[in-house]
């Protein structure tokens, strides 16, 4: 069973850069599309940015687009989440999760599809 470790979150202000890290163990990491979602407190969890397997495929909340790259390294079974140009708005709680079925080519957006939650990383952006 796959287990997920987020990493790299943090206190930033306004405009500043964090990357998140996801370390991924068991499993086969290469051949599963990856996403990386968000909550604050009081809301639902959002999908902000998702690749597939090949990384041939990407998708980005309209929120993020412009902003956010989500990139990943099947030889060191990491995905990635470099976010510029924070903002307030963005702060939340940010989770990595695996795609449940292996080999989608065209990554999707559906929360449903994801499964093997990490625990998370706090990313707070201050104004």
């Amino acid at each position: 069973q796959v287990q997920l470790v987020e990493s790299g979150g943090g206190l930033v202000q306004a405009g500043g850069s964090l990357r998140l890290s996801c370390a991924a163990s068991g499993g086969t990491f290469s051949r599963y599309a990856m996403g990386w979602f968000r909550q604050c407190p009081g809301k639902e969890r959002e999908l902000v940015a998702a690749i597939s397997w090949s990384a041939g495929s990407t998708y980005y909340a309209d929120s993020v687009k412009g902003r956010f790259a989500i990139s990943r390294d099947n030889a060191k079974n990491a995905v990635y989440l470099q976010m510029n140009s924070l903002k307030p708005e963005d702060t939340a709680v940010y989770y990595c999760a695996r795609d449940r079925l292996p080999l989608r080519t065209i990554v999707t957006s559906q929360i449903v599809a994801f499964g093997s939650w990490g625990q998370g990383t706090q990313v707070t952006v201050s104004s």
